[in-house]
């Protein structure tokens, strides 16, 4: 629906959507109440009370509806929203990164999508969401930002768009490196719990298990959440950035400028070491921090993968090969980190800091230089008696802020703050040219 000065609505099918919500929690609370009160309950005042929430929902999410509407224009996406209170956003084109698309698994059913814009300084949130559109007009919709904020006149179609697929990551392999996660740890905490407890012969065992049982099922419950969000996961090189997809109930469809990587990071945890694999998390300057699993999901460059291939991935994303971290630490610094000493490990060249850490999950941490926002050596007092410093590189990434080459004899930590100085100077004068 458009007006005559270009304004439009979402879909109509929006209030459904939101005021589904609203029914399951309010299904969710009825429920409880009832278990609860089970020889109160009135059928009759219970079918009144859910029929007049009902309609009080599609009452307030059809107004909801017809009060928002937005615009896109030559150089801001215009959304006013609100009921009681008028809200009226304005985002500016020149500060737009990317544009997703989202689909949760109703919205598929419905061929609906929804628009998530992350743009400079966006905050914890995404910026004035669309929710929902028709899936080929969230697709349209996208490439008309994108363009205009690329500058361009006409959008571009996203799926003549050409792409290259890097990576896809095997369900079987996504299924077993999510089971060799948390869930094995915690089976194996539980199994030495039983047969401790299996050796005192006076102490029943059943209570323990129906205490532990449902700490280990939320443990597997976040496994399968990952492994959810994670299906199918898809790498792949457009003139835009990287394009990922991943998801089976709910897909998303998302860009990642690779100008605008400020921190990747891989993980090994100490169960993938057998088959060699790892995991990339990536840090882009603009995205919204967000909390849960969706947050995993959106920081993943690459759940599970060989080494090598992650590392090849990463060198593309950053222009480069990266250097190998083989500067060991001092002898000494093994009374400051007596578990971790032997994986603190450093790599510098023109392009990329590289550095080293970890107990039970080897973390590597790559920064590439032009984006070094601060430089600074941190020493403690037990750090002090032992000569030791710490060497920190510091990006404008929120949740990776950069990289530490931890516990440095304090003569090498200087010299390293002063190489690191220039060449990130150098680096940022090549990636403005």
């Amino acid at each position: 629906m458009t007006d005559d000065d270009g304004w439009q609505r979402l879909h109509p099918l929006t209030p459904l959507m939101r005021g589904g919500r609203f029914l399951l929690v309010l299904a969710a609370v009825v429920g409880q109440q009832g278990l609860r009160q089970l020889d109160q309950i009135n059928p009759v005042q219970v079918g009144l009370a859910v029929l007049g929430a009902t309609a009080l929902a599609v009452l307030v999410g059809y107004v909801a509806w017809r009060r928002t509407r937005y615009r896109l224009t030559a150089t801001e996406l215009q959304v006013d929203s609100g009921v009681l209170t008028r809200r009226s956003r304005r985002v500016p084109l020149a500060r737009l990164q990317s544009v997703d698309v989202v689909r949760p698994a109703i919205a598929r059913v419905l061929g609906l999508a929804e628009l998530r814009l992350e743009v400079v300084g966006g905050g914890s949130h995404s910026e004035a969401p669309l929710a929902y559109l028709t899936e080929p007009h969230a697709q349209l919709l996208r490439g008309r930002m994108l363009a205009l904020a690329a500058g361009r006149d006409e959008p571009v179609d996203a799926a003549a768009v050409p792409e290259t697929v890097l990576v896809a990551v095997p369900t079987h392999v996504l299924l077993v490196s999510a089971l060799l996660g948390p869930p094995l740890v915690a089976t194996v905490i539980l199994l030495l719990v039983l047969l401790v407890l299996l050796g005192l012969r006076d102490l029943d065992t059943l209570p323990v298990v129906l205490a532990v049982l449902p700490v280990y099922l939320g443990i597997l419950s976040v496994a399968g959440k990952r492994v959810l969000a994670e299906y199918g996961f898809q790498v792949a090189e457009t003139p835009d950035g990287l394009r990922l997809r991943h998801g089976l109930l709910d897909t998303r469809s998302q860009t990642i400028p690779t100008d605008r990587v400020q921190t990747v990071r891989l993980r090994q945890p100490l169960a993938w070491q057998p088959w060699g694999w790892v995991r990339v998390e990536v840090d882009v300057a603009g995205y919204s921090s967000r909390r849960g699993e969706e947050e995993a999901a959106t920081n993943a460059l690459l759940p599970v993968a060989p080494r090598a291939l992650a590392e090849a991935l990463v060198g593309r994303v950053l222009g480069g090969p990266l250097p190998v971290a083989q500067a060991p630490v001092p002898h000494r610094a093994r009374w400051r980190a007596p578990l971790s000493a032997r994986r603190l490990r450093a790599g510098l060249d023109d392009r990329h800091l590289v550095t080293t850490h970890g107990v039970l999950t080897t973390t590597t941490d790559v920064v590439p230089l032009a984006k070094v926002q601060s430089l600074r050596v941190t020493s403690g007092p037990w750090q002090q008696r032992l000569r030791l410093a710490t060497v920190h590189a510091d990006t404008a990434g929120r949740r990776l802020p950069g990289a530490a080459a931890h516990h440095r004899d304090a003569a090498e930590s200087q010299a390293l703050l002063m190489e690191l100085a220039a060449r990130a100077r150098t680096a940022r004068r090549r990636a403005s040219r």
